[in-house]
């Protein structure tokens, strides 16, 4: 078995949409960044590249090419997914946690559970989501962005 993390943040911007989880929340500011900027997607990208020591996203999905710019970051999970299926492991679970003081997640997660196990070949129930706050510290406290951590476990298929 292989454990891996993974992490991402990003600072908001009023002119994007806010895309989570292949999910586009509305009401919200998006996030800036290359891609489309989902910083779950990246998070667990990250982490599912390293249970397989494969590096990580910048690796196979830099910011300097610009095919990649505007890119569906689902896609780019899913892709990063079957390079590690390639390898020999399977995803056996993934653990997210969305640290922001807004917007309220909660009404989303199910649908983003969905949208992720669907590109990563899962049941949902393989997929956790979770959203807690800073309690108004730092830079996400201060509503300037959010971070993610994801934890996920590969085993040999």
């Amino acid at each position: 078995m292989r454990i891996g993390i993974g992490y991402d943040s990003h600072r908001f911007d009023a002119n994007r949409p806010l895309v989570l989880g292949g999910i586009t929340i509305p009401g919200s500011p998006g996030l800036i960044g290359h891609s489309d900027a989902d910083a779950i997607a990246h998070a667990l990208t990250d982490a599912i590249l390293g249970a397989a020591a494969l590096g990580d996203m910048g690796r196979h999905f830099p910011d300097s090419d610009p095919a990649w710019a505007g890119a569906d970051s689902v896609q780019l999970l899913h892709d990063a997914h079957a390079m590690v299926r390639h390898g020999g492991w399977t995803l056996n679970q993934a653990d997210v946690t969305v640290i922001a003081e807004a917007p309220k997640l909660s009404p989303h997660v199910d649908a983003m559970r969905a949208r992720l196990a669907e590109a990563l070949g899962v049941d949902p129930g393989a997929i956790s989501i979770k959203a807690k706050t800073n309690e108004g510290m730092g830079f996400i406290g201060r509503g300037e962005g959010i971070a993610v951590m994801a934890v996920v476990t590969l085993t040999v298929v």
